[in-house]
């Protein structure tokens, strides 16, 4: 009998994905996430699966969470995702999202792989490879992995959202949290590190200058309702409610035009994103233009080795 992915989790809902991903690297499966797609196929759903340490990452829980997201985003049916935390935990009942990077494999240079993770001595050859020698903060891949995907990513808070799990929120397009469990709280400071990208300067512009200073200098716990008021959080439901309500917004979602809502995702990022966040924007609208019958005389001019006809298309104002 398999076991039980979550107390929130409903099975009827939701096909495992992970074997196809996870089968082409070593091991029969994921271990630190769950992967599952809808039975239509248009949504995705993928959790930490470490609650007995409140979801904490480790580089191998992150490079699962990487292949795993790069899936949802090369997947062509899937327009939402839903990234949540598995739950409870079972040494204390308590429930997380994440709770950001495990602190004791925390290093000089960042995350390490440990022998636990890996069954191999630091920087022999293996899955991590080399890797393994030295230390990560690739959390911050999946941070613009999020970002720059053109689908819809939510949050879907359980418990706690701590440290690099609370940034992980932030990128996130939209998040729908616990009342009764949902907790927020940026301990970058409390352990000597800090986002000095997304996690702060993004989420500065969420809920304002003040607020965000607040919840990084002083470190406190905010509840799920407190998150609403600031604007850090879209909707607050019951806990019992949270995974089916997530679904029922997801599937609002998928009723909208896939082109629209891409190009209104990337527009959103454009303004904080630099020339980076211009040339994701501009390629896709690049992408657009390929499919007018403008762009198709010429490139079909180009082809035939002739001149364009550019009668039919008017300089529009």
């Amino acid at each position: 009998m398999a076991r039980e992915v979550s107390e929130l989790f409903d099975a009827s809902e939701w096909t495992d994905a992970a074997s196809g991903v996870a089968g082409q690297h070593a091991g029969a499966g994921f271990t630190d996430i769950t992967y599952h797609h809808s039975h239509d196929g248009r949504i995705a759903r993928i959790a930490f699966d470490r609650p007995e340490v409140r979801n904490a990452f480790r580089p191998h829980t992150v490079d699962e969470l990487y292949r795993a997201v790069e899936d949802a985003r090369t997947n062509p049916r899937i327009g939402v995702v839903l990234l949540t935390g598995n739950g409870p935990s079972g040494k204390d009942g308590g429930w997380a999202f994440c709770s950001g990077g495990d602190q004791r494999i925390r290093g000089r240079d960042g995350y390490k792989y440990s022998d636990a993770e890996t069954g191999l001595v630091e920087g022999t050859a293996g899955e991590h490879g080399g890797r393994a020698a030295v230390g990560r903060l690739h959390i911050l891949e999946v941070q613009r992995l999020i970002r720059f995907m053109p689908k819809v990513v939510i949050a879907v808070v359980p418990g706690w959202a701590a440290g690099g799990g609370h940034s992980l929120h932030v990128v996130c397009d939209l998040t729908i949290a616990s009342r009764e469990h949902g907790r927020f709280k940026q301990t970058d400071a409390d352990v000597g590190s800090f986002d000095a990208g997304y996690g702060s300067a993004y989420f500065a512009r969420q809920i304002g200058q003040k607020f965000a200073r607040e919840v990084f200098f002083l470190a406190e716990e905010y509840d799920a309702d407190r998150a609403y008021e600031m604007g850090a959080v879209n909707r607050v439901v019951p806990h019992a409610d949270l995974e089916r309500e997530a679904i029922a917004m997801a599937r609002t979602i998928l009723t909208k035009s896939p082109t629209a809502i891409r190009m209104l995702k990337f527009a959103f990022n454009a303004v904080d994103d630099g020339m980076v966040g211009q040339q994701v924007f501009a390629g896709e609208a690049t992408r657009l233009a390929y499919g007018t019958d403008e762009a198709v005389e010429g490139r079909d001019a180009f082809l035939e080795k002739r001149d364009p006809d550019w009668g039919p298309y008017p300089w529009h104002f």
